[in-house]
């Protein structure tokens, strides 16, 4: 085998040059994937808009409609289609009535491209402007992303400081729409990030797990397989289980259902100290799993917060909604204890940390 090239200035410029020619594709392919996905979404809600306008009768169907094709649909494709997301691509096509219409030609629709090239934003930034209830705004926040380059996080963010307000007030506009084109660190969205956006993954039907580091990866594996060692009553069923609220995507670690007390266990792992904010997420969590993830003749979910700061762990159950004093009671003596899971935490943190340290000696 021979010997690999030096570190030449020839080698890094042939490095770098194929560095941006790979940033540029991943780029290319999802700018692609966002505009087609774009573009069918459009469609599907000018065919649900269409549909109830056919007549006085077909209207009064419209929700029916929704839910007919949102569990029709997530049959056949998997997620996305759900009725949230489907309601989503019928105001679409009602903010933006205007784009060309698919002709079919012999049996097939045409070309989804023509379409895509009406849309040149992403779809996560049509659903953040969608928000927007002010056509004006709407308008502007439009014209801004597009003239700006603005990213999806540059957009949500000055939605979020009611900059079409503000600029309406300021007697310098041409200022402040200058500064509103530097972006923020937080703003850049890589090509990877990019090509995982959960609504990219969902028209797709590509599964969507990750982890924030090696370290919560490892420690998230563990407790599963913890929990699972403390008897029969926990039955697993998903890590990093996705869930939307309003316009923001969120992931629950672990999701499991407590055979004993009925009810499903939602996990979250945070690398750092416990804080009243996580409660506050907690109980997020907990709402949208009563409502979308419980089964008739279940208890009401109960949360689990752990917390693997450095130098410490805690664990905090968080009993969301249980008016009923018994139930919380029979939680409480059911459960593991606090304790025991912390100290499982702080065992799992030391061994994973002795681990890396042998790993590193190794390749030393």
């Amino acid at each position: 085998m021979s010997d690999l090239p030096p570190s030449t200035p020839e080698y890094s410029a042939v490095h770098a040059d194929i560095v941006l020619l790979l940033d540029a594709a991943r780029r290319a392919a999802a700018r692609s994937v966002n505009a087609v996905m774009t573009a069918t979404y459009w469609e599907i809600g000018r065919r649900i808009v269409e549909f109830e306008q056919g007549g006085q009768e077909r209207a009064a169907y419209g929700e029916a409609l929704i839910e007919r094709l949102a569990d029709d649909l997530t049959k056949r494709f998997g997620r996305g289609f759900s009725r949230q997301n489907l309601w989503q691509m019928r105001a679409f096509h009602q903010a933006w009535p205007n784009a060309p219409i698919l002709q079919s030609v012999s049996g097939e629709w045409g070309d989804l491209n023509a379409l895509a090239n009406t849309f040149p934003l992403p779809w996560s930034a049509y659903v953040r402007l969608l928000s927007v209830k002010n056509a004006d705004a709407r308008r502007f926040y439009e014209t801004e992303t597009l003239r700006g380059g603005w990213s999806v996080r540059q957009l949500a963010r000055q939605i979020n400081s009611q900059f079409y307000e503000r600029i309406a007030l300021s007697r310098n506009k041409a200022a402040m729409l200058q500064t509103a084109e530097q972006p923020a660190p937080s703003d850049t969205v890589t090509p990877e990030q990019a090509l995982k956006d959960p609504f990219v993954l969902e028209f797709l039907n590509l599964k969507d797990e990750y982890s924030e580091s090696e370290l919560e990866e490892a420690l998230i594996q563990h407790l599963a397989d913890f929990l699972m060692e403390l008897g029969d009553d926990f039955a697993f069923v998903g890590r990093q289980r996705r869930l939307r609220l309003d316009d923001s995507w969120f992931r629950v670690d672990l999701l499991f259902f407590h055979r004993q007390l009925k009810c499903l266990i939602v996990i979250d792992l945070k690398v750092g100290k416990f804080s009243y904010a996580d409660a506050g997420q907690m109980h997020l969590y907990l709402n949208y799993a009563r409502e979308h993830w419980m089964k008739p003749g279940e208890n009401p979910p109960i949360g689990l917060i752990l917390c693997a700061s450095k130098g410490a762990a805690e664990a905090h159950y968080a009993l969301e909604g249980l008016s009923n004093k018994v139930l919380a009671a029979e939680y409480q003596t059911v459960l593991p204890d606090e304790k025991l899971l912390a100290d499982e935490i702080e065992k799992t943190q030391q061994a994973l940390g002795a681990r890396r340290l042998e790993m590193t000696g190794d390749e030393e």
